[in-house]
């Protein structure tokens, strides 16, 4: 690969790169990948083109605090280096968790999204979340109306938190403005 530079090299990666959705999320009814995944896939990447990955984060001193993670590909060969990065906000009020969960979480999204930046993975539009697999979402006349800190709430945040669309819970539930507004106020 000696004869590759590194933007040539993570173009190629870029382009080769593929990670399973080996993790289920239950509420939601679909599969995603996390930041590990992304890493154990990368793997093998590591030796074919002679470079490696790393992800440093900064806990950023904010209202709400904020974590900040950088994914940065190396060059074996010429020392060089490329790197993104991603900002998550961490939701001190967000009911169900332990702080350490609360900024474990965070580190977890940041890590996710700076890999996802720097690879071009595109998890915007999550397929498994969205399809109906050719039904139509029902429309319930007499849904629930969610409340806050219930348990349907802290499974749809969680739900949220993991790329989840609020369109699917809307067919449930019915949401007030403000507790919509607090479920995409991650």
């Amino acid at each position: 690969m000696t004869d590759l530079t590194l933007q040539q090299k993570l173009s190629k990666i870029q382009f080769e790169f593929k990670a399973k959705k080996s993790r289920f999320n239950s509420f939601g009814k679909y599969n995603f990948r996390s930041a590990e995944d992304i890493l154990e896939a990368l793997k093998p990447i590591n030796e074919k083109y002679q470079v490696y990955f790393t992800i440093n984060e900064q806990l950023i001193n904010a209202n709400p605090p904020m974590m900040s993670s950088v994914a940065t590909i190396w060059d074996c060969e010429s020392a060089s280096s490329i790197d993104c990065s991603a900002v998550v906000g961490i939701d001190l009020n967000q009911k169900g968790m332990q702080v350490p969960q609360q900024f474990g979480s965070a580190s977890s999204y940041a890590k996710k999204y700076a890999l996802g930046n720097l690879l071009l993975i595109d998890d915007t539009q999550d397929a498994d979340a969205t399809n109906q697999h050719g039904k139509e979402a029902k429309i319930v006349k007499d849904k629930i109306h969610m409340q806050i800190d219930s348990d349907a709430f802290v499974k749809a945040m969680a739900y949220i938190s993991d790329g989840g669309d609020i369109k699917i819970i809307e067919t449930k539930y019915n949401l007030s403005e403000e507790v919509k507004s607090k479920l995409l106020s991650k």
